[in-house]
């Protein structure tokens, strides 16, 4: 295929790698593309004229910067500002609330806002009284009395 494969092409499939990585793989390709950055500097500097050792070298550089990308970074990238973003449920616990209806047999509905949600109780709660959410399962809110 080809007889030497110089700097330019390992640029090339660098910033190639590197447009692929901003459509979104996540730091998949990422290794991959400073691998090919690193060995268009090898390259340059003429310590690899073989093209067979370049890629055994590209390949050994590929696999070190993706798991180093993979041990060190990617915990950067899982840390959310906003945990409970997405967790409504979860959102709601430590409020204090009056019940509107009771509780019957520990199971019943309660207004958070302009929402009703099903809610659970140890026992049962009359209406009228005041109650703070301390967990959620799924949609249901877990409550208990403040008395």
């Amino acid at each position: 295929m080809f007889d030497v494969i110089n700097t330019w092409h390992w640029l090339t499939l660098a910033v190639v790698l590197l447009i692929l990585e901003v459509l979104g793989t996540s730091g998949f390709l990422l290794g991959i593309a400073v691998a090919a950055f690193g060995m268009s500097g090898i390259v340059a500097l003429e310590l690899l004229p073989e093209w067979q050792h370049q890629l055994l070298v590209f390949s050994l550089l590929s696999v070190v910067f993706t798991l180093v990308y993979w041990k060190v970074f990617r915990g950067f990238n899982d840390k959310s500002a906003e945990p409970l973003l997405n967790d409504r449920a979860a959102q709601l616990i430590g409020r204090r609330l009056v019940l509107e209806e009771a509780l019957v047999g520990g199971q019943g509905r309660i207004r958070v806002g302009d929402t009703l949600w099903k809610a659970e109780a140890d026992d049962e709660l009359e209406a009228g009284a005041k109650v703070e959410i301390f967990g959620s399962e799924g949609m249901t809110l877990k409550i208990r009395s403040i008395a």
